[in-house]
């Protein structure tokens, strides 16, 4: 049984690579204000950003699907890890050598499950990477070499090459501790009839595919030898580190200036990617062994934060087998708020061929020279008819409507419309323009359109900003009751809370004061006794979220907790909050919880004067005068009166 990670250790991983440096590795990130970061969620689908991060205080939440935690939250349900997976893989980044609890520094056999797995691909990356350079993998840099590909585009790109014996690899790694189970699992090897593994690639050429963090995940691997009786390219199967139909080669190299520049070109194989990026189109990427799909889409929608300004062009080569992948494509268009474009590589050449008989300059070109795949799908449906009779404009009309309908924008679609009665031959360019227009509304009113939700249309992720400024929906703590966000006394509750949690200097020691029953709200009330058992916001320090998210009584406090730290003070639209915000907060709730006292109160003195108690009913008087005369002070001295 693998030991416990020292407890020291575990916050020393926490601490030292920032939340939103591991973030970024999977999602964009812009400026939310506050000091914090927004992006598209990666644990749901969404049109708009309601994933907030806060490197300040090191968590992250999102208002839409309510997940939230620190750095080992984030990579633990990003990457479905194991705890003890998690720390290893962010010590690992940070450079921490983690300790044991039942001996030893980092002992391999204590290492989880996908850990190892990725660490073996990752050694045998290197091994494949060395074959390259041995006189058994000639074959493999002439191939190389005649597609315009040099050592250092091999090196860029980790190419590498596995000999063609039967276990050279599987005896490389046995010799780097690795077991024959791992192997398998791994999918580097497989069992040969007699049980023993034996290497699953051998006499190919091999590309590493790294997910989107770097970590060599898998390969793709190309025959070289006529007597190899294997498919053309060999992928490595679905491990549980390897999904196909969740990665994208080359998505490490191009993540940066995809995010960047709004822009991901799509390309059909390994050597167009390389073409590409050496071509200076270094936001090239391609699915591996997989049509592009569904897992594919998310992860760019995450990257180009998926708004109407960033672009995906989609490349292929301009015979039918390209045509037919273009409109399959076509057929994910809504499920981007990007602009989908298409560039048609000439002559039936891919971006590999067109770089090696035209350079650099000519791949460069036909992606600049990309054109709308709305347009490029109405031509090609349009060119299916026959239009010069009456029946082929209308079956082309009918079949191309629809498609004219689902373009998003009214102004664009109406262009659109008048183009494709051009497209047509139909003079009565109106006609066009009105079976479009029932179409569009066919669509949106719901008869005969998506079902519910489909192409972003579902109700919309409930954003930070609206909870803060008491919007009508309920909001809830996971498992706790809901909140009415209309009531002022819960709305400066939590904007209590949140100066609490995200700038406790400026509600110390006031705060530290303040009874549980001065919040109202339950879940407010939960949070409030997390940070009293956390050692109240007088001693807050580095790790004071941390303590509160470790002493609050369940998973939907802890939700709670991550949404405040998160979500933006009111006061900061405009300006810093300060000590004079911070102080109407606190006394807007001593207050209202002042006021509830002499409800209640008042309501005791006239239940006794109807007994004609006069000894007690005289004492709560006192009781209500004495609050009485507190509530004004507070309302005319504020925050010194407390």
């Amino acid at each position: 049984m693998a030991g416990r990670i020292n407890d020291d250790d575990v916050k020393a991983v926490r601490g030292a690579v920032p939340i939103d440096t591991v973030v970024s590795e999977y999602l964009q990130l812009r400026n939310a204000g506050g000091g914090n970061l927004k992006g598209l969620c990666p644990f749901h689908d969404e049109k708009s950003p309601s994933f907030h991060v806060s490197p300040a205080k090191g968590v992250f939440h999102c208002f839409g699907c309510q997940e939230g935690g620190d750095t080992l939250d984030f990579v633990m349900r990003v990457d479905h890890l194991s705890f003890s997976e998690a720390v290893e893989r962010l010590a690992g980044q940070a450079g921490i050598t983690l300790r044991y609890e039942e001996g030893g520094y980092g002992r391999s056999s204590q290492q989880g499950e996908r850990t190892r797995l990725v660490e073996a691909h990752k050694v045998a990356a290197q091994f494949y990477a060395e074959q390259l350079q041995g006189p058994e993998a000639e074959a493999g840099r002439r191939f190389l070499t005649e597609r315009g590909f040099d050592q250092s585009a091999a090196e860029h790109f980790g190419i590498g090459y596995s000999p063609a014996g039967w276990d050279h690899l599987v005896r490389f790694l046995r010799g780097k501790g690795f077991s024959d189970r791992e192997l398998t699992a791994s999918g580097l090897a497989q069992e040969a009839r007699n049980g023993r593994p034996i290497d699953r690639f051998r006499g190919r050429l091999m590309w590493p595919i790294r997910d989107i963090t770097g970590d060599v995940v898998g390969f793709g691997a190309r025959k070289l030898r006529d007597d190899d009786n294997g498919p053309k390219y060999l992928n490595t199967p679905e491990t549980p580190i390897y999904h196909k139909s969740q990665v994208l080669y080359g998505i490490d190299l191009a993540k940066k200036d995809i995010a960047k520049g709004n822009r991901a070109v799509v390309v059909e194989g390994y050597t167009d990617v390389m073409a590409c990026h050496l071509a200076g189109v270094t936001t090239a990427i391609a699915t591996s062994g997989t049509s592009f799909g569904e897992g594919h889409i998310k992860i760019l929608r995450r990257l180009l934060m998926d708004n109407s300004g960033s672009e995906v062009i989609f490349t292929f080569d301009g015979d039918a087998a390209g045509q037919k992948a273009a409109l399959r494509a076509f057929e994910d268009d809504q499920k981007f708020a990007a602009r989908t474009s298409i560039a048609i590589t000439p002559q039936g050449m891919d971006p590999c061929e067109l770089r090696i008989a035209e350079g650099d300059e000519a791949v460069a070109k036909v992606v600049e020279g990309r054109s709308p795949l709305f347009e490029f799908a109405i031509r090609s449906i349009v060119g299916q008819h026959n239009l010069d009779t009456a029946e082929g404009r209308s079956a082309a009309l009918e079949q191309a409507a629809p498609v004219v309908a689902q373009i998003k924008d009214p102004s664009i679609q109406h262009e659109y419309a008048v183009r494709l009665a051009g497209l047509l031959g139909i003079l009565d360019t109106q006609f066009v323009v009105r079976r479009l227009g029932q179409l569009a509304r066919r669509r949106t009113t719901g008869r005969g359109a998506p079902r519910a939700g489909a192409y972003g249309q579902g109700p919309a992720a409930a954003a930070p900003e609206s909870a803060a400024q008491g919007a009508p929906q309920q909001t809830a703590a996971r498992g706790g009751p809901a909140l009415n966000l209309r009531s002022p006394a819960h709305r400066v509750e939590r904007e209590l809370l949140k100066l609490a949690l995200q700038r406790p200097e400026l509600v110390a020691p006031a705060f530290d004061a303040y009874g549980t029953d001065e919040f109202t709200a339950p879940p407010y009330a939960a949070v409030r006794e997390a940070v009293e058992a956390a050692g109240g916001v007088t001693g807050a320090d580095d790790d004071f979220v941390t303590r509160v998210r470790s002493t609050a009584p369940d998973d939907g406090v802890r939700a709670l907790v991550h949404e405040l730290v998160v979500e933006p003070l009111r006061s900061a639209r405009g300006r810093e909050p300060d000590e004079m915000y911070a102080g109407m907060q606190l006394v807007a709730v001593r207050l209202a919880a002042v006021n509830a006292r002499i409800a209640d109160l008042e309501s005791s003195a006239r239940r006794l004067e109807a007994q004609r108690d006069d000894e007690r009913s005289a004492a709560v008087r006192q009781e209500i005068w004495t609050l009485t005369q507190y509530g004004r002070s507070l309302q005319e001295r504020g925050a010194a009166a407390l």
